[in-house]
């Protein structure tokens, strides 16, 4: 878990920002140094809070489902943001720690939180249209 509410604010600002300007290697750098500090808890929080952002306050009424026509073929990182933001917006924890566990075992945890990163960069490209 990250140190501080203002540290993981720091670093899910750090990372759009760098997805802004297109630095993948930046984005996953941040990412690796809440690893170095924080552990995959910290990497966690990082994720959730790029998921909030994404959602948007409040979080819409109902239940959500980010799934899209052929989402079973779409590549592990789509899926997954898909998903994982799903999981958010229902406040489903229990799912949101189980894919994030999966990614992380499945060694493809960095490219989904690339991915996720920039998806978020799109939503607010696309709100602010």
């Amino acid at each position: 878990m990250t140190d501080s509410p203002q540290q993981m604010f720091a670093d899910a600002t750090a990372i759009l920002s760098s997805a802004l300007d297109g630095d993948s290697d930046a984005v996953v750098g941040t990412f690796d140094a809440v690893v170095d500090r924080d552990g995959l808890a910290g990497a966690y929080d990082v994720a959730w809070c790029l998921a909030a952002t994404m959602v948007g306050d409040p979080v819409p009424p109902g239940a959500c489902a980010l799934d899209f026509p052929g989402i079973d073929q779409a590549e592990y990182d789509a899926r997954w943001v898909a998903r994982f933001v799903s999981a958010y917006a229902n406040s489903d924890l229990e799912t949101a720690r189980a894919l994030f566990g999966a990614a992380a075992a499945d060694g493809l945890l960095p490219e989904c939180l690339l991915t996720l990163a920039g998806s978020t960069i799109a939503t607010l490209r696309q709100r602010a249209t």
